[in-house]
């Protein structure tokens, strides 16, 4: 149960922390000042979807992300929401690319190669189907909290931790609803296709429960400290390297590594999920359906990443409340939800 549990909880982890959320430009979009609210907010709602969108996959023993639309929102609006998870899949999973591309630039390698060599492993962790996937989120996403977490405690360590939460100067709360919105799509389309593999029900409150604290506290300590350095931002592509001007050369190339490895698990687990999907329709081995899907996919990367971030990521958020209310008020209408 507990190693399951963990699986489960990297695999959810793994699907948040990408290009977007790795490199700080996804929560700087959403929260920024006054926002300790906000973030604790959001954990609570992350914990209680993630939880309802397992349980109902584990009652359907579902495949892929379909049979749970079905439920949340009926027939007619999942045929809908159908194709908009699709989508999402398919143009976050570009972001994904794009984001590894820009994060290559920083040892020298051109965007458009950068994109290519993380397309190409994509298509590779494939060959070993879905399996090879949950194993990579395993072993690489501990790493990486690890790493991030020892960043920037020791980045606030440096600034004497000038982390303030004051209850009288929290009006961004309502930046929880959208952006756990935002990343509802995503753990809809992974999490719905492994409902047949659970088998015990304390997997689903490890995994839920693990990923809601461990997000929750990352996204309060990597808000705090982008807050430090906001004026600062607007000059990096990746919000991460402001923080790690303040390290030693070697600092920065660890941290593109891991945030590399953060954007290709992301990367992953978008062609997971429209994967999955696919196989309604599409036979074949997974290896060649993801190098179809990275094939389309890589000439839409030169728009360049935080201009892919800064249109889409709001969008979707709204987009999606829909989806996040139905999730929010499944529990209620179904009292054994949870």
């Amino acid at each position: 149960m507990w190693g399951n549990g963990l699986k489960w909880m990297f695999l959810i982890i793994g699907t948040m922390i990408g290009a977007g959320y790795a490199s700080g430009r996804e929560l700087w979009e959403f929260f920024g000042a006054e926002s300790g609210l906000a973030i604790i907010l959001f954990a609570i709602l992350f914990i209680i979807s993630v939880k309802v969108i397992l349980n109902i996959s584990y009652m359907n023993q579902s495949k892929h992300y379909l049979p749970v639309l079905q439920v949340l929102m009926g027939k007619r609006l999942s045929q809908m929401y159908d194709i908009m998870i699709i989508i999402y899949l398919f143009s976050t999973t570009v972001i994904m690319l794009a984001g590894g591309g820009a994060t290559l630039e920083v040892i020298h390698i051109p965007y458009w190669l950068g994109t290519l060599i993380i397309g190409g492993l994509v298509v590779v962790l494939f060959l070993w189907d879905t399996k090879g996937m949950t194993s990579m989120n395993a072993f690489i996403i501990p790493i990486l909290i690890v790493f991030l977490i020892a960043i920037l405690v020791a980045f606030q360590y440096l600034k004497g931790f000038p982390i303030e939460f004051k209850i009288d100067a929290q009006h961004n709360w309502p930046s929880a609803l959208t952006f756990t919105a935002l990343n509802i799509l995503p753990l809809i389309a992974v999490l719905g296709a492994i409902g047949h593999e659970i088998k015990h029900k304390g997997e689903m409150w490890i995994a839920s429960l693990g990923s809601g604290i461990i997000l929750g506290s990352i996204s309060f300590l990597y808000n705090e400290s982008l807050l430090q350095v906001a004026s600062d931002i607007m000059l990096y592509e990746i919000p991460l390297f402001a923080i790690l001007k303040h390290y030693p050369y070697f600092m920065m190339l660890i941290m593109s590594a891991l945030l590399w490895l953060a954007i290709y698990t992301t990367a992953a687990a978008g062609v997971f999920g429209l994967l999955s999907r696919m196989r309604a329709w599409v036979k074949g081995p997974a290896w060649l359906i993801a190098l179809f899907l990275i094939a389309i996919m890589a000439p839409l990367t030169t728009f360049g990443f935080s201009t892919l971030i800064s249109i889409l990521y709001p969008l979707y958020g709204v987009l999606n409340l829909f989806v996040l209310a139905s999730i929010l008020l499944y529990p209620i209408m179904n009292h054994k939800a949870l």
